[in-house]
């Protein structure tokens, strides 16, 4: 007889401490082969090649963009692009040609002239990569080994590449994306929008002026109720397979990233060890069943391997701070980076909102806090931060994110999340994996920059260079 959630959960009654120990109800993804593999990859020893971090690459005058993937995050990334000037849109691709025509009716809508287009295989990206006239590959396709595939390849073909969240799916990918950014010394950026938010920019600028001190301690996370059993219209239910067989923290670089910027990861302080710990699953298997009992399409999913619903990890950095991080899709509860910095003369915190500030452990009241944003809002807030917002893009941070992107490329400047930052904070994936299979045992984070961290400098934010790509309004829906 199929062994369901619900009758295990009868037989554990009376072993329920058993249960607890061994993660038998919520443990995808412990096999001894995957653990293996990940503490191997921890302690392979790697050279750096060339240090990418504060590398300026050569001025482009007119950055020559291709896109993949053109579903929910490639097409808002395209249309917040069409506001910037410098660049041109010259190739569209997603193996879906009805995307591609959508797209192409986006830029036709818009003014731009077409695009040249690329579709209707698995692989059709590599064509658009071995294109002559692009510099910058936009990925933006379902997460798993296709990120680090298609940015490989795109550095392997000389162009510059920006990749959403996250980056890398293993470790030996993370390595993969920063050898060969070293060795073709083409940028490789993780698209992580939520370092462009607008409180995340205002305390890393406070953290900057030394607002709050010495930091201490960060919380962040990415608490979301998601429906993942909601039917897609193209049928890929990836977001569900991810957690059928994975059980950790999916989805750490909007909470970690910004927290990383502020402590100077990478950049002076690096992270050097962390434990993971989930909860069982509550609520997932659950799902499952009643939806394959009324539905043939769930019977697939109607298993009892479902990530644990809660994610705690912990991390710490040479310089003896931590970072707690947290990840939840499925709990009925209200939207949540977190982001709370806390340091020796005061501290931040996002959520729950309204967004706070505190000195002396007591929170600025609302006059106070408007002085604080006056005071402290970085250079691109005041320069294009209401203009972001009118454009949009998740309030406007995808917009400063991309412009950001484009003005450092045609000013031949370094980009503020270098490969580093995208393998690392990518690869919290696979060790809070590894450490929740292994009884929450603490485990070694690489150090992607074999080094270097030690005199990198931290991500500048003033402008004081660069700034002067235009930008142009127009009305694309």
């Amino acid at each position: 007889m199929k062994a369901t959630r619900r009758n295990f959960l009868k037989q554990a009654t009376f072993g329920a401490g058993v249960v607890v120990t061994t993660g038998f109800v919520s443990d995808p993804g412990s096999n001894e082969s995957v653990k293996s593999e990940v503490e191997r990859a921890v302690k392979k020893v790697h050279k750096q090649v060339f240090n990418m971090s504060g590398y300026a690459a050569p001025k482009i005058e007119t950055v020559r963009v291709g896109f993949v993937g053109l579903g929910d995050r490639g097409s808002v990334n395209l249309k917040t692009m069409l506001h910037i000037e410098g660049m041109a849109i010259n190739a569209l691709c997603d193996k879906r040609m009805s995307k591609v025509e959508e797209a192409q009716k986006v830029l036709y809508d818009s003014g731009w002239p077409v695009a040249k287009t690329y579709g209707g295989s698995d692989d059709v990206w590599k064509e658009m990569c071995q294109s002559p006239n692009l510099d910058l590959i936009h990925i933006a396709v379902p997460r798993g080994p296709l990120h680090t595939q298609i940015s490989v390849y795109a550095m392997e073909w000389g162009k510059h590449v920006a990749v959403e969240v996250p980056a890398a799916s293993t470790i030996e990918e993370a390595w993969q994306l920063v050898e060969t950014s070293e060795r073709t010394r083409k940028h490789c950026l993780i698209l992580e929008n939520c370092c462009y938010d607008f409180f995340e920019l205002l305390t890393l600028s406070m953290v900057r002026q030394g607002y709050f001190g010495d930091l201490i301690h960060a919380d962040a996370g990415y608490i979301h109720h998601q429906n993942n059993f909601g039917k897609r219209k193209d049928g890929d239910m990836w977001r569900l397979k991810e957690s059928q067989h994975k059980n950790g923290n999916l989805y750490p670089t909007h909470g970690l990233g910004p927290v990383c910027q502020a402590m100077d990861i990478n950049r002076g302080d690096r992270l050097i060890r962390m434990v993971s710990m989930s909860s069982i699953d509550f609520m997932m298997g659950k799902m499952a069943t009643d939806l394959a009992q009324k539905d043939s399409f769930y019977k697939e999913f109607d298993t009892n391997s479902y990530r644990g619903n809660m994610n705690t990890s912990i991390l710490r950095t040479e310089k003896g701070r931590t970072i707690m991080l947290q990840y939840d899709i499925t709990s009925p509860r209200e939207y949540s980076r977190i982001h709370l910095l806390s340091g020796t003369k005061g501290a931040a915190m996002k959520y729950p909102l309204p967004e706070r500030i505190s000195l002396g452990g007591k929170w600025l009241d609302d006059e106070k806090m408007k002085a604080v944003w006056e005071v402290y809002s970085p250079e691109i807030i005041k320069r294009i931060g209401e203009t972001a917002k009118q454009i949009g893009g998740h309030g406007g941070m995808d917009f400063l994110l991309n412009w950001r992107l484009i003005d450092c490329l045609r000013n031949g400047l370094p980009i503020d999340q270098d490969v580093y930052d995208a393998a690392l904070w990518s690869c919290i994936i696979p060790l809070s994996e590894w450490s929740v299979s292994n009884g929450s045992k603490p485990i070694d984070i690489p150090d992607f920059t074999c080094g270097s961290y030690k005199t990198n400098t931290p991500v500048d934010i003033s402008l004081s260079k660069g700034g002067n790509t235009g930008i142009r309004l127009i009305n694309n829906g």
